[in-house]
């Protein structure tokens, strides 16, 4: 499989540096040169494969020759090895929890595939290679559980000070060894503007690369559990709708990759909070980013999403075409909240303030009675402690995942240029 740079300036390149170089020279990011949809008999029979064989049949084109099909499997079980289950909430309504890996947040599936191909990448390598992340808040526990001594990796975590939750800051501040920790001044696009300046800086001496969604490595296998989910609602014989709370859209740029490979689904919401510029893009047609807003739903505080362009170029950038497939509505701190209650109440079950905002991207929709919605569940409510015990009424018992971590000493470097950043990568 061959990938192209998005700004189309780059030679095309293997998924292997790809997942190297993370950003192409141009400063674009990778994209797969063809999409090969999977016969229809697979689909028919989902519910009679594994999930491992599911995505293993899933990602296999996007990988080739580049990994041994034995290896290949060998990391795609380590990488799911939880559950995503669908949780009823209302009659037509489930949510998809994607919360049961160890950092509990569906970015462990990314970081965990990407980290193994990595590691197999720089198997025979000394030269040692330094993955450089901006995180808004759960991207940077799972990278750094994700790659935690690694061999031949270091891991360099961006964050904004004071925009992420206790917990999500202590998952990548506590871990040290070959973890390092930012904490920039500044908001979350002021840290992955860093990063992207970084990987075309020329006097950086180390190898960088980028476990960001911008990577391929990390954004493909969030494909897997939009297929899980498939299978396990088949038998509701309803179309189905995914909303997904979206910050730096990657997650649902997965989803609409399943559905081009023949994924039944039938439409696709961003939900998003008051960061709202792909919502207003498919308002007004004018894609203007804007500043990041500070909001209780801290990991979608993107005000200029980077894995937008993927979806454009799936869509062949026909404005026309994506609106049929793809909608996006922003909610606010306010409605988030009463979403938390409204859901508690309905059914008992406790979202965290990214699953009811991908609630109330559904609601916004307007079900109808042949279809059957999906939110996603991103994150644990423990993850967003302060703000579900003061919306509901409830006392969130600690996970062992979190007791890990809980009581560790955060030990981050501060900084607030890119200058600082550079003379920290040089040293």
């Amino acid at each position: 499989m061959k990938y192209y740079s998005l700004h189309k300036k780059s030679p095309d390149t293997s998924f292997k540096n790809a997942v190297i170089e993370g950003l192409a020279k141009d400063r674009g990011i990778y994209f797969p040169q063809n999409i090969t949809p999977l016969p229809k008999t697979f689909f028919d029979t989902i519910e009679n494969y594994s999930n491992e064989e599911i995505a293993f049949t899933a990602i296999q084109q996007f990988v080739g020759d580049e990994i041994p099909e034995t290896i290949l499997k060998q990391i795609i079980k380590e990488t799911i090895s939880f559950d995503f289950p669908v949780v009823k909430i209302e009659d037509n309504i489930g949510t998809l929890e994607l919360f049961h890996g160890p950092t509990m947040a569906f970015k462990d599936v990314g970081a965990r595939f990407m980290s193994s191909c990595l590691e197999y990448f720089n198997r025979d390598k000394e030269e040692e290679i330094t993955v450089l992340v901006a995180t808004s808040g759960d991207t940077g526990g799972a990278v750094a559980n994700g790659f935690l001594n690694a061999k031949g990796i270091k891991v360099v975590i961006l964050y904004p000070s004071g925009k992420v939750s206790d917990i999500q800051e202590r998952q990548l501040t506590t871990l040290g060894n070959n973890i390092t920790a930012l904490e920039v001044d500044g908001v979350f696009d002021d840290c992955q503007d860093m990063v992207k300046t970084a990987f075309l800086d020329t006097e950086i001496s180390r190898t960088l690369t980028s476990a960001n969604s911008i990577n391929v490595a990390r954004w493909l296998p969030q494909m897997f559990y939009f297929f899980f989910a498939y299978k396990q609602l088949k038998k509701q014989h309803k179309e189905l709708v995914f909303s997904v709370p979206s910050g730096n859209f990657g997650n649902i740029c997965a989803g609409v990759m399943a559905n081009k490979l023949g994924l039944p689904i039938k439409h696709f919401v961003a939900a998003t909070n008051i960061n709202d510029t792909v919502a207003t893009y498919l308002e007004d047609g004018n894609y203007t980013p804007k500043p990041s807003k500070a909001t209780i739903s801290n990991a979608m505080d993107v005000g200029n999403p980077s894995n937008f362009i993927r979806i454009q170029e799936l869509f062949q950038n026909d404005l026309v075409a994506l609106k049929k497939k793809f909608s996006s509505y922003s909610f606010t701190d306010e409605a988030t909240k009463k979403a938390m209650k409204s859901i508690f109440q309905e059914s008992s079950y406790v979202a965290d303030p990214h699953g009811a905002v991908g609630y109330l991207g559904l609601n916004a929709y307007g079900l109808n009675e042949n279809e059957y919605g999906v939110f996603l569940e991103t994150a644990h409510p423990v993850k967003f402690l302060d703000v579900v015990e003061t919306t509901l009424p409830v006392k969130i018992e600690i996970p062992e995942q979190i007791k890990k971590v809980i009581d560790k000493e955060k030990v981050a470097i501060k900084i607030s240029s890119y200058e600082e950043l550079k003379d920290f990568l040089n040293a």
